[in-house]
C-alpha cells in the first residue's frame, strides 16, 4: 500500500490539492463498491482472546463448590465477594482483600450503583444526599471514556472537561477547582492504558490525587483500573499505587478503586470489584444489603480456581498481548506509512490497553467517521471521548483494534488514511 499523499500537504499549491483530492475521490468511489462491513467501534475482546478462558467453564464440579471458608457457593449468601475471589483482586490491585467489595459481572455496574448511592444517600463525609444539593459537578478528563461521561449525563451531574497530558490530568487545574469549588464532587480516573490515548499517570500525578485538599468533604475520585493488567509490549507502563499513597494520606475513602476480569476472562461473564476505605466499604455494604442477598459466587470460584492467584493472571495476560500486539502494531504502522511528518496527523502509541487515539485536523474528524461509515468501516462515533458528545475542536478519533483480525485491520485502517487524507484535503481548501 502506498501512500495516499505523496508529500507535505502545506508544500502543495492549491491547483495540485484539488488534483490530489479528485483522484483519492475516485478511489474512494472504487472501495464502497467493495460492499465491505469492517467495525472498529468498541474495544471487545475477540474470539481468539476469548477461547483462552473456555477452561474456566467446566473448573467445577460435584467437588468444587465450595469456597475455602467452607461456604455453598449455590446458595445465598456472602454479600461482598467469596475469600479467594477477595485475594485474587488483592493481589492484582496490590491492595488488602480487607478492603475490597467483590460484585458482579461489570464494574461500569458498579460505579453506577456507587453514583446512584450517592445521589439519592450521599456518601461518608456528606451533609445531604447529592440530589439535594443545588450544583454538583465531576471532572472529566478529555479525550476520555464515553460510558464514564453517559453516567453522569444519565443522572444529571454536570461535567466540566480537564485536559489529559502525556502524565494525566492537567493536575493544576484539577487542584485549582477541587480546592475552591464544594460543588465539584469527584472526577473519573483511567490511570493506566487510559481510553482512548493509552497515557499511563506520572508518580507526580498520582501523589497529588492524594495530598489535594478538596473544598468537598464528600469528593470522591472514580479510579477505574480497567486496564490494569493489560500490558501489550514489555515490560509494560507502571501506575503508582494510589492506595497506598491514600493510605500514608489517611484520605483511602476518597477513592473508589475499580476493576474487573471482564477482558482477562469473558466480557459478559467475568468478576468486578470495588476497593475502598473503612467507611465507604461499610456504606456500600448498607446499600448492596437491600438490592442483593450476594452475587454469583459461583463464578467468582470458577475464575478463583481457574486463575489460582495473580502471577496465574499475569500469565494468561501474556497471552492476550500475543493476540493484541500484532493488531496494535498493523494500526500504528499503517499511520506511520501514511502520515508521518505530513503535520497533518497525530497518534498515540500505548503499550497497554485496547485502543489508539488519532488527532486530526480541526474540524476534520466527524467527516473522516462519516466517510469511513459510508465505505464501509465502522468508528466509534466523533465526539463520543468528550462530555456531552462535543469534541470542540473535532479532532479526535478513537480506534478499537482488538475485535478484528489483523488482516481486517489493515484493510480499516487503508481506509481509515484515505478518508484521513480526502478530509484533510477538502479542509484546507475550505480555508484556502
Amino acid at each position: 500500500m502506498g501512500s495516499f499523499l505523496p508529500q507535505n500537504l502545506y508544500e502543495m499549491s492549491n491547483t495540485d490539492k484539488a488534483q490530489l483530492l479528485e483522484n483519492l475521490q475516485s478511489q474512494y468511489t472504487a472501495i464502497q463498491s467493495q460492499n465491505l462491513h469492517l467495525d472498529m467501534t468498541r474495544g471487545k475482546p475477540s474470539p481468539e482472546q476469548l477461547d483462552l478462558s473456555l477452561p474456566l467453564l467446566t473448573i467445577l464440579d460435584e467437588k468444587h463448590y465450595k469456597s475455602e471458608n467452607h461456604t455453598d457457593c449455590r446458595n445465598y449468601g456472602i454479600l461482598d465477594g467469596i475469600p479467594e475471589m477477595k485475594k485474587l483482586f488483592g493481589e492484582i490491585l496490590d491492595i488488602s482483600p480487607h478492603n475490597i467489595f467483590v460484585g458482579g459481572n461489570s464494574s461500569l455496574n458498579l460505579m453506577y450503583d456507587v453514583l446512584v448511592q450517592a445521589m439519592l444517600y450521599g456518601v461518608p463525609g456528606s451533609i445531604t444526599p447529592w440530589k439535594n444539593e443545588k450544583e454538583i459537578s465531576f471532572l472529566c478528563p478529555v479525550p476520555g471514556y464515553d460510558r464514564h461521561f453517559a453516567i453522569l449525563e444519565h443522572l444529571g451531574i454536570k461535567m466540566i472537561p480537564i485536559r489529559l497530558t502525556d502524565e494525566g490530568p492537567d493536575m493544576e487545574s484539577v487542584i485549582s477547582l477541587v480546592e475552591s469549588n464544594p460543588s465539584i464532587k469527584g472526577i473519573f480516573c483511567v490511570p493506566k492504558y487510559s481510553n482512548p490515548t493509552g497515557v499511563t499517570y506520572s508518580d507526580a500525578v498520582v501523589r497529588a490525587f492524594a495530598t489535594m485538599k478538596p473544598a468537598a468533604p464528600d469528593f470522591r475520585v472514580f479510579w477505574d483500573n480497567a486496564y490494569v493488567v493489560h500490558d501489550i509490549d514489555f515490560p509494560g507502563d507502571n501506575v503508582l499505587n494510589i492506595f497506598t499513597e491514600a493510605e500514608k494520606h489517611h484520605c483511602t475513602d476518597r477513592f473508589y478503586i475499580f476493576s474487573s476480569t471482564s477482558k482477562i476472562s469473558f466480557a459478559g461473564g467475568g468478576v468486578a470489584c470495588v476497593a475502598t476505605g473503612e467507611k465507604n466499604l461499610e456504606a456500600l455494604k448498607k446499600h448492596y444489603s437491600i438490592q442483593t442477598i450476594g452475587y454469583d459466587k459461583l463464578n467468582q470460584l470458577r475464575h478463583a480456581l481457574f486463575f489460582k492467584n495473580g502471577e496465574g493472571v499475569l500469565t494468561h495476560m501474556k497471552k492476550h498481548a500475543d493476540i493484541l500486539r500484532p493488531k496494535k502494531d498493523a494500526v500504528i504502522q499503517t499511520l506511520q506509512e501514511q502520515f508521518s511528518n505530513l503535520g497533518i496527523l497525530q497518534w498515540t502509541k500505548p503499550r497497554g490497553g485496547y485502543f489508539v487515539s488519532i488527532e486530526t485536523l480541526p474540524g476534520c474528524a466527524s467527516e473522516v467517521v462519516k466517510l469511513a461509515h459510508d465505505a464501509g468501516v465502522k468508528l466509534t462515533p466523533a465526539g463520543s471521548t468528550y462530555p456531552y458528545k462535543n469534541d470542540p475542536k473535532d479532532t479526535n478519533i478513537r480506534i478499537a483494534f482488538s475485535y478484528p483480525s489483523v488482516n481486517e485491520i489493515h484493510k480499516a485502517m487503508e481506509i481509515v488514511s484515505l478518508c484521513i487524507a480526502i478530509a484533510s484535503l477538502k479542509s484546507m481548501l475550505a480555508r484556502a
